[in-house]
């Protein structure tokens, strides 16, 4: 493939996927309908990718779905379930990962924690956490922190990204993501840390880092969040939105598009090599190398424009950094978290709205089966998107 013919393609998948191109990209429409439609190529070309696990693992997937009328909102009792490799957390974890966000899966960097969020009066999966390392330069996380310059690799090695936050259903009817995002900021995420990375070092200068985690941040899917906005947990802020962000990343590039971007990198003589801890940031760089040789605007921004939020685990995180104190960690053990959710948010939503009495979980199951046609009769219709066939 020539340089003309590969700027085409670029230009093609961009518009195919719904973006309007006069000269950078961005969205057609800035609602959340128009966001989530600019997604789902993307999210389709996983599903794809994946499949033959999707198909594998969906009886392990729907031996814990819930029925409504088998679900008593009064008996919801949490634990956190760290992911551990080759257990059933992460098959339930990868599943859903793929299956039930409208952001579609991509593969975490550098240092990760993934955690079920389990509830035990049900035996059921309630929701996901997936944390990986944040990326090195944010405007607007370092500026809200003045951060010094000189010591952001440092402050940002104490601190994690959550790439997926958010509740399964039927819990999702009970505004279970609000549950998740308390979640994310409890003792046992904090002690599980501590635990993982205690006399680790750092990949890219090799040193070791007290593993203090002070904070986590997140974006929303589309635009402003409800879930996030004025959380408070006791009077404390729980999440404190930062603004928005820039817009940029790699979703939309689909990975047979990079692929070819790499291949007319390498013969150009560019090292496109990737290493353990080079991050997400590692693709973007690669991406605006290549738009920069093909003479193109820096397509790594997508103008999607996502609301920033930090989580905060301890009360003087500016002085914790500003002046070196130690850390005021607020203390929330996630057994209050939850009776302070069920009281606050998951038992009025319950008597108000019945929603949840009509979930039947056998029956979603199947609509997921036929929406992203993953049975055995399926096959691909096309190189990049979904396959189809019919539930036997």
């Amino acid at each position: 493939m020539n340089e003309q013919e590969l700027k085409n393609k670029i230009i093609i998948t961009l518009k195919d996927q719904g973006f309007k191109i006069n000269p950078h990209v961005r969205p057609r429409e800035n609602t959340k309908l128009a966001y989530k439609e600019l997604q789902q190529q993307s999210k389709n070309e996983q599903i794809a990718l994946h499949r033959n696990f999707l198909i594998s693992q969906s009886h392990k997937i729907r031996k814990y779905l819930l029925n409504g009328d088998e679900f008593d909102p009064q008996k919801i009792d949490l634990e956190l379930r760290e992911v551990k490799q080759n257990s059933i957390e992460e098959t339930i974890f990868k599943w859903w990962n793929l299956i039930w966000w409208s952001i579609p899966y991509q593969r975490a960097y550098g240092r990760q924690m993934r955690f079920v969020l389990w509830d035990k009066g049900h035996n059921a999966p309630f929701g996901l956490i997936g944390l990986q390392s944040p990326v090195l330069k944010m405007s607007v996380r370092d500026n809200y922190l003045d951060i010094p310059k000189d010591e952001l690799d440092l402050w940002v090695n104490k601190s994690m990204q959550a790439q997926r936050l958010g509740a399964l259903p039927p819990y999702n009817y009970l505004i279970g993501g609000k549950m998740t995002a308390l979640a994310v900021t409890s003792n046992e995420i904090r002690k599980c840390y501590q635990e993982k990375y205690k006399d680790k070092k750092t990949e890219m200068r090799k040193r070791i880092i007290e593993p203090d985690l002070l904070f986590i941040t997140t974006t929303s899917a589309f635009g402003r969040s409800s879930i996030y906005n004025r959380l408070k947990y006791k009077n404390q802020p729980v999440a404190i939105s930062l603004g928005y962000t820039k817009g940029s990343g790699t979703f939309h590039i689909p990975e047979i598009l990079y692929k070819e971007i790499l291949k007319f990198l390498k013969e150009k003589g560019i090292d496109v090599s990737t290493t353990f801890g080079s991050g997400p940031s590692r693709k973007i760089k690669l991406l605006y190398t290549a738009f920069r040789l093909l003479k193109m605007p820096d397509y790594s921004y997508h103008n999607l424009k996502r609301e920033f939020f930090l989580f905060p685990l301890a009360s003087n995180l500016h002085d914790v950094i500003q002046k070196k104190e130690k850390p005021k960690y607020y203390h929330r053990p996630l057994k209050e978290l939850v009776e302070f959710w069920k009281e606050r948010w998951c038992l009025p939503r319950a008597e108000r709205n019945n929603e949840w009495r009509k979930f039947d979980g056998q029956e979603y199951f199947n609509q997921q089966l036929q929406k992203n046609a993953l049975d055995k009769y399926g096959k691909n219709r096309s190189s990049l998107l979904s396959v189809t066939g019919s539930i036997s």
